[in-house]
């Protein structure tokens, strides 16, 4: 065993021995919980808090004022979830490495040059007075419970780890929404690949790769019937270099690695669904609203189940652990959900840099501003010992250089990156609080005028029998173009000239359809005239079966919209499969599976070999078409160019090596099938879908030795795929609310509401949300007392 491995192995059993038995903890039973109500005298209070719990362990807070409810909130929030919370503001505050050492440095690096903690800061100080004292009262809450741990009631992650929590701040709830905002707003990238292409395609070719214009669009503003070709480049052509494409694979890598660990990956997941349904469409007359985020799987999942109720308050559903208010859910008057919109809010500049360190400007040469961070490192897993790391971190008057290494004089471009993230004025959570406190169309709407996080489809529904929808966020216009490709940052063509105007941003109230479906697809017509706000969209196919469901049915119910959360059914394979059988070339064994799936609705289930045949080809020829074209991810082959390529076999398109588009469905069948019995073995029999579609939420220390099992979460077959409604393990929530009726409101989370391994809560909602079931989440008095299997009261 090598040097480092003993050492390690040493720190682990010593752990281990600190560690409490697990067979030795007391718990009370349900019976006894429920019969018990228990009072707690407790400091930084005015006055009496009741909190109960119910048999899932979601905590209902009732406070007799807003600055009680908050540290309340904050209080019980952290004795559930304190490890996921630090762990949440050490990534975005780039301090991972304190505690992971050396492998997670090149993580804190790409985080400290954005800078938000000092951004945070800014934004916290010209926060409104009562939004800053929710904050601070939070952060009191936290802070409360932080100081009742000792050594061995500390979390077990602190303990595995070996240090102790600092007290939460204001500052670190803001850092939370600088994750949501880097998981769901991330966009440079794809400005260096779609310059590449364009600079390396055919104009047909580039045409076909920028069109987001499919047959299935789901449009919710505007229509497509003017489609005038879109001038989206700048003034001035950048062209990008090889060694500025493997930069920006490399932060994609190291970016990945950082929000895989907390939950917060979003790319090729498909990012959620929401939808609302009037109560002319459904059973008993009431609106329907339903939402499920798709974010990457981990445990604990990203979001908290509770119920605030105050003075002037009563809201449930779902937070992020560290950020006070309800982000996803509904109060006595309306009903609200989220989906990510995918507009262009990122922009790079090429600058240029003389001898002297000076960058080029419209304005002559002017001097970058230049910081250094520290960065603390642990030296070994056996110690809490540290050394520091430098980066230092450069910013031209466009953004700040995100390729240091470049920087440092490597060959290709050196990149400013303007984000609206960045800005503090664009704050992300601030918004949600007042949402709590709306009561109507008009209330809603306005709570989003100073929302700045990741632009998002809100959906709306109120107990008068409204549905409305609203896609809100900060997104920028610029001087010249429209931000598709990188900037020359020596001119002032990518300068930005301001946002779209508040008033100008897509929404609905009341449309003749009766329900409003979104799924990340494309909501607005090429009529619309901000074609920025379309473009990291998702293909259409979520959103239109949900929209085939929903316009089915005009008796929609609560498990009827369960129902369509658990859809497993592709579209995408749909089309494909259904191409692939006119070409009449497929083995006959394989013909015949893939009509036999095909009258089974092409449903993603556990046990279908026509889903993981179908799939496996589908990738083959987004591989082929990448291979033939370099500068082409073949993700983005297979999302832009499938739908298209068999109907109408573009000869541009077909890769040199084979004749016709018959040869190639012939290859892929072949090499797929090879693939597959290299990695299942010849009985064609367990060549199904379950074996590659399972659960998986990650702890970031499930993978240690011996200590990790404590963390392990089911890994089974599951249901779904990344086209179909239900997505798997990226479902991170399933809501139904009924405004008017709201104890019918259900809410279903991945796992468990704790975030402690040894809790009954740590995964009790598993068997619900795999089978796509419901899980009652009460809101009036008479249903939460009736809920209830444990009461405490806070005396002050």
């Amino acid at each position: 065993m090598k040097t480092k491995s003993l050492l390690f192995f040493v720190l682990v059993l010593s752990v281990l021995l600190s560690l409490p038995v697990y067979g030795e903890t007391t718990t009370l039973s349900e019976e006894t919980i429920s019969s018990t109500a228990v009072d707690v005298k407790i400091s930084g209070i005015k006055d009496v808090v009741t909190i109960r719990r119910d048999k899932r362990g979601v905590p209902y807070i009732e406070a007799k004022n807003d600055d009680d409810l908050y540290f309340a909130q904050g209080y019980v929030t952290a004795s559930d979830r304190l490890w996921q919370m630090d762990l949440f503001r050490r990534v975005a505050g780039g301090e991972t490495a304190e505690i992971f050492g050396r492998p997670a440095l090149e993580e804190d690096k790409r985080w400290r040059n954005f800078g938000f903690t000092k951004i945070a800061a800014a934004t916290v100080s010209m926060m409104k007075p009562d939004i800053r004292r929710a904050l601070e009262n939070y952060a009191r809450g936290v802070n409360a419970y932080i100081a009742t741990l000792d050594e061995k009631s500390l979390p077990v992650e602190f303990r595995i780890l070996q240090y102790r929590p600092r007290n939460w701040s204001p500052t670190d709830t803001l850092l939370v929404g600088k994750i949501l905002s880097d998981g769901l707003s991330t966009t440079w990238r794809n400005d260096l690949t779609f310059a590449d292409m364009k600079n390396s395609l055919t104009p047909k070719k580039f045409a076909d790769l920028a069109n987001i214009v499919t047959p299935l669009d789901v449009i919710l503003f505007g229509n497509d019937k003017a489609q005038p070709a879109r001038k989206a480049a700048a003034s001035r052509t950048v062209q990008v270099s090889a060694s500025d494409l493997a930069f920006a694979e490399k932060d994609a890598a190291v970016r990945q690695s950082s929000l895989s660990r907390i939950g917060f990956y979003a790319e090729e997941l498909a990012a959620s669904n929401n939808w609302v349904i009037s109560g002319k469409r459904t059973l008993d007359g009431k609106p329907i609203l339903s939402n499920d985020p798709h974010l990457q799987a981990s445990a604990p999942g990203i979001w908290y189940m509770a119920h605030l109720s105050a003075p002037g308050i009563s809201v449930s559903g779902v937070t992020l652990p560290g950020s006070p208010a309800i982000v996803l859910g509904h109060n006595e008057s309306l009903a609200w959900g989220a989906t990510n919109v995918g507009p262009d809010v990122q922009d790079v500049y090429l600058e240029t840099f003389n001898e002297e360190g000076k960058y080029k400007t419209p304005d002559g040469w002017k001097t970058p501003e230049v910081r250094t961070e520290k960065i603390k490192v642990r030296k070994n897993p056996t110690s809490t010992e540290t050394e520091e790391e430098s980066l230092v971190v450069t910013e031209t008057r466009n953004g700040v250089i995100i390729n240091t290494a470049q920087a440092a004089g490597a060959k290709g471009g050196r990149y400013a990156l303007k984000w609206t993230a960045r800005d503090p004025k664009n704050e992300e959570l601030s918004a949600f609080y007042v949402l709590n406190r709306a009561r109507n169309w008009d209330d809603f709407r306005n709570a989003f005028r100073s929302y700045g996080g990741a632009t998002q489809n809100f959906v709306y529904a109120d107990v008068r029998g409204n549905i409305g929808w609203i896609a809100a966020g900060i997104i920028p216009l610029r001087k010249t173009g429209d931000g598709t490709f990188p900037y020359d940052g020596s001119t002032s063509d990518g300068d930005w000239t301001g946002n779209i105007p508040f008033d100008e941003l897509p929404t609905l109230y009341n449309p003749p359809s009766g329900f409003i479906v979104t799924a990340n697809q494309r909501i607005v017509g090429t009529s619309y005239k901000y074609p920025q706000i379309s473009r990291a969209v998702a293909a259409p196919w979520r959103a239109a079966q949900i929209q085939k469901r929903l316009a089915a049915d005009k008796k929609m119910t609560v498990d009827k919209v369960a129902d369509v959360l658990f859809d497993s059914t592709s579209l995408a394979l749909a089309d494909f499969v259904g191409d692939l059988l006119k070409f009449k070339v497929l083995k006959p064994e394989n013909d015949a599976l893939f009509r036999s799936w095909q009258a089974e609705g092409f449903t993603m289930k556990p046990d279908s070999q026509g889903a993981l045949l179908a799939n496996d080809i589908r990738v083959c020829f987004g591989a082929k078409i990448a291979e033939e074209n370099p500068t082409v991810p073949a993700f983005v082959a297979r999302e832009r160019l499938m739908w298209m390529l068999l109907k109408e076999k573009p000869a541009e398109w077909l890769p040199k090596k084979f004749k016709n588009y018959g040869e190639m469905v012939t290859a892929c069948e072949t090499e797929t099938e090879t693939a597959l019995a290299k990695r299942h073995g010849n009985d064609r029999s367990k060549w199904v879908w379950g074996t590659v579609f399972t659960s998986r939420f990650q702890h970031p220390l499930a993978a240690v030795p011996l200590i990790g099992a404590q963390f392990n979460t089911p890994n089974v077959p599951i249901h779904g795929s990344g086209q179909s409604p239900n997505v798997g393990s990226a479902v991170s929530l399933r809501h139904i609310a009924v405004p008017g009726d709201w104890d019918k409101t259900s809410i279903v989370i991945p796992l468990g509401n704790s975030g402690d391994p040894k809790s009954p809560h740590w995964k009790d909602m598993f068997e619900i949300w795999s089978t796509g079931k419901t899980n009652p989440a009460p809101f009036s008095n008479e249903a939460i007392t009736k809920a209830a299997v444990s009461t405490v009261r806070w005396i002050p």
